[in-house]
């Protein structure tokens, strides 16, 4: 056992790498680490990456120089999805020990027992065809809300994507173990749980991942809605090809499921939505979005998207930007397209200059400002619940009402991971 040694973690990316970071640190915890801020000093410092963008790597290669600068004889150790899609490059960053591969991540305790500085850096990685397990996760302790990964990988191609290629084959944990894990985390206390995963709604593939769908997503929230002690479910993102109608509908009659989706929409224009191989129309995206907001006039929708894809003419970009315009939707989380290696989409042409990407991308940022706004005063006067997190700063405190508004108020300590009836003003 590593009895004493300090540890640090820093995050990159999505909600489903804060749950398997969160995992890692409690298995360095179990094995005599402690767990330290990552401002501090420490013996081991772990990068979990993210590969979605070009700056996620650039981020990467940031944190790496900083520790290096401020702990040089520590070890540094890299894993998630940039390590997973480009080993040899992490690999011949200065400062880094160990390059973990998907396969490998949660092994970490074992590949740092034979782990010296000094040496060159380890890789450990592997085909992400022999990626054929599911590892359960969750985040604890690190917010009110619980990050719980139910899902892993994607058998989908769209072509501006590494993840596939970064996590393998999609499969699940099983919808008995989802139930369990939530049971465990109602027993410490938690009141939200956000279900994650790569391609949520694919869920039910089995651990080792096949064609077939053993049990569905929908089964699997009907069940956890029968769990005693959980306030709160989140869907943190679900395509709109894979959200059902009954999805929908269930929701809508959940006291523990919130008004709340985020459905990836990435272009408003049926010609570049089939350049990014995706499988469904705007026009099912429209559907849906209208059904929602039949059954929850109130309910939250995220959006995500891409501007700048190979081929977005001036034309297709405004057709986007008036789609979403219509939509009774609450905000964007908008994408600069960025080419990464091995994707179909770097044979597309033409490719768009990047200032025009940037300039895309502030019209819709923009536009989701407004959205947002628009979102918040429709709720003006309302009196709703807010479940504010634990931790406060500056004097200050956050919580999110059931329809994700966000409240900010004075820090007390008594309503930390507690659900309060609040007027919105």
């Amino acid at each position: 056992m590593t009895t004493g040694k300090k540890v640090a973690f820093h995050t990159l990316g999505c909600k489903l790498n804060f749950s398997e970071t969160s995992s890692l640190s409690r298995l360095l915890e179990q094995d005599g680490f402690v767990k330290t801020d990552f401002e501090e000093q420490a013996d081991v410092y772990v990068i979990n990456t993210c590969s979605v963008t070009d700056n996620a790597d650039k981020e990467c290669r940031h944190l790496v120089r900083r520790i290096q600068r401020r702990a040089p004889e520590s070890m540094i150790v890299i894993t998630g999805c940039y390590a997973q899609l480009k080993p040899k490059e992490i690999a011949e960053i200065e400062g880094v020990d160990l390059v973990l591969g998907a396969a490998e991540k949660f092994n970490i305790v074992d590949h740092l027992k034979t782990l010296t500085k000094g040496d060159s850096a380890k890789i450990c990685s592997c085909d992400i065809e022999d990626v054929n397990t599911f590892h359960a996760s969750y985040s604890l302790n690190d917010r009110t809300r619980t990050f719980l990964k139910v899902q892993d990988g994607c058998d989908y191609t769209c072509s501006f994507c590494t993840i596939p290629m970064a996590r393998g084959k999609s499969r699940s944990d099983s919808v008995a173990s989802v139930v369990q894990h939530a049971h465990s985390l109602a027993a410490t206390g938690v009141k939200e749980i956000v279900l994650t995963g790569i391609n949520l709604g694919d869920f039910g593939k089995g651990l080792e991942g096949g064609k077939k769908r053993e049990e569905t997503f929908f089964e699997l929230i009907q069940e956890l809605d029968k769990v005693d002690g959980i306030e709160r479910y989140r869907i943190s993102s679900i395509e709109p090809n894979l959200l059902s109608n009954e999805i929908i509908e269930f929701v809508a009659n959940s006291k523990k499921f919130m008004p709340h989706f985020h459905i990836p929409l990435q272009s408003g224009s049926n010609e570049i939505l089939g350049l990014m191989r995706r499988r469904y129309r705007r026009e099912l995206y429209a559907e849906k979005v209208a059904l929602i907001k039949q059954f929850m006039p109130h309910c939250a929708i995220g959006v995500d998207v891409i501007v700048g894809f190979p081929a977005e003419s001036d034309a297709h970009f405004q057709e986007t930007y008036d789609f979403l315009h219509s939509l009774d939707v609450s905000y964007l989380h908008v994408f600069t397209y960025s080419e990464r290696a091995n994707t179909a989409a770097l044979d597309i042409t033409p490719v768009v200059p990047v200032h025009v990407r940037n300039e895309r991308n502030k019209m819709l940022r923009n536009l989701s400002h407004k959205k947002q706004q628009y979102f918040n005063e429709q709720h003006i006067g309302e009196t709703r619940k807010v479940l504010f997190e634990k931790h406060g700063k500056d004097g200050m405190m956050e919580g999110y009402t059931d329809n994700y508004i966000k409240v900010t108020t004075p820090y007390r300590q008594e309503w930390t991971n507690q659900l309060i009836e609040w007027e919105l003003k």
